[in-house]
């Protein structure tokens, strides 16, 4: 492996010998020798080929791992993560996103319920006590890899809702043509790790970390539209944002 990507070590140089280990690791990453999926040897085998010691090796693979650029699995090994999704943070919808990127989302209705609206729904949505609304759970996926997991509250004085138009269609999507101009929304971004339920969903293993984020957004007439809480692969996705000074 090490031989096949061109890895040179330079013990003449003052850069850190597990360091330009990384560097020739992420330009084989970003020059395309290395694809997302690739499985690297193990670390003894590395180490071996580079004649280097087996820390050496195991603190470069650390770095990559940590910046995201390589994952390891149980039972498989080390390999190159999958291109991450970056999203603008602006009000649009993951589904919007995906396909302008020229990617095919493909959506798995989990759970749909038409219900009456809990304490912290009709608090979030600014609704009157007994009002319904739409609940759902969504598996959104990309390329056939789940991406993010969407669960949703939406108002039911707008449309109707039902499970094949969530799974044929973008949430934001089939609200616009009912007619929603959406005008802003409060947004929260976090972190968390995987539990018990999310991870096989999510085709990652419990502990792994994972993108949340928790959304309200509210049309042109001030109304509050939908609410919802997604949870994301960190490996596969993180949010884009431009920083202006005032």
């Amino acid at each position: 492996m090490a031989n096949q990507l061109n890895l040179s070590i330079d013990r003449s140089s003052p850069v850190p010998l597990y360091h330009q280990v990384v560097q020739g690791i992420e330009a084989a990453i970003h020059s395309g020798l290395l694809p997302p999926g690739s499985r690297l040897d193990n670390e003894i085998d590395l180490a071996a080929q580079l004649n280097l010691s087996r820390p050496t090796m195991r603190k470069a693979m650390d770095d990559l791992v940590r910046s995201g650029l390589l994952v390891r699995k149980r039972g498989v090994g080390t390999q190159v993560v999958s291109s991450q999704v970056r999203r603008p943070l602006e009000l649009s919808s993951l589904y919007d996103d995906l396909s302008n990127n020229g990617s095919k989302p493909t959506t798995e209705v989990l759970s749909f319920s038409h219900l009456e609206a809990d304490e912290a729904t009709l608090k979030a949505l600014q609704l009157p006590a007994g009002a319904k609304v739409y609940h759902f759970t969504r598996l959104r996926k990309v390329g056939g890899k789940p991406l993010a997991l969407m669960e949703n509250w939406v108002r039911d004085d707008i449309t109707s809702l039902d499970e094949a138009m969530l799974g044929a269609s973008g949430l934001y999507g089939i609200l616009r043509d009912a007619g929603v101009n959406f005008r802003l929304a409060t947004q929260r971004i976090g972190a968390m790790i995987a539990n018990d339920y999310q991870a096989p969903l999510l085709d990652t293993t419990p502990g792994s970390a994972l993108v949340t984020m928790e959304r309200t957004a509210v049309d042109d007439t001030g109304r509050m539209v939908e609410t919802g809480h997604h949870v994301y692969r960190a490996d596969s996705y993180s949010f884009e944002m431009t920083l202006v000074q005032r």
